[in-house]
């Protein structure tokens, strides 16, 4: 079996998980999965616009946007699916199960929740001073 995630370092990324007989053929049907699976974050520059927790089954993850210069502090699961969503300064903190599967389901359910200023002026409609 195979967990796989791919993006563009510019805001699309997605995952898959292919299973088969031998390796190549997993991580085959893995980026084919996860290429068909692709999601568009919001991004506040290299980093997130807020503070956002993931949830799925027993894990949560806790994204905290850090200052230019901080990198990515997380775990292997979580790192991959930040760096290839071209996040470049966030700061995590995974809690209860950290499973690679559940925490890239629970790390894309976070970012899949993140929304900008702007988005939030129009589903409100008021305005939002800086």
């Amino acid at each position: 079996a195979a967990l796989g995630v791919v993006g563009d370092h510019a805001g699309q990324v997605g995952w898959g998980y292919g299973k088969a007989n031998e390796v190549p053929l997993a991580v085959e049907k893995a980026a084919k999965e996860a290429r068909k699976n692709m999601h568009s974050i919001t991004l506040a520059g290299d980093t997130i616009p807020h503070e956002i927790i993931g949830r799925y089954g027993a894990s949560s993850i806790v994204l905290v946007p850090a200052r230019a210069g901080a990198g990515v502090i997380a775990g292997a699961s979580a790192r991959a699916v930040l760096e290839l969503a071209g996040i470049k300064n966030v700061l995590t903190k995974i809690r209860g199960s950290t499973s690679p599967k559940n925490v890239v389901k629970a790390t894309f359910a976070g970012l899949l929740k993140l929304r900008s200023p702007q988005q939030v002026q129009q589903l409100r409609g008021v305005s939002i001073s800086p």
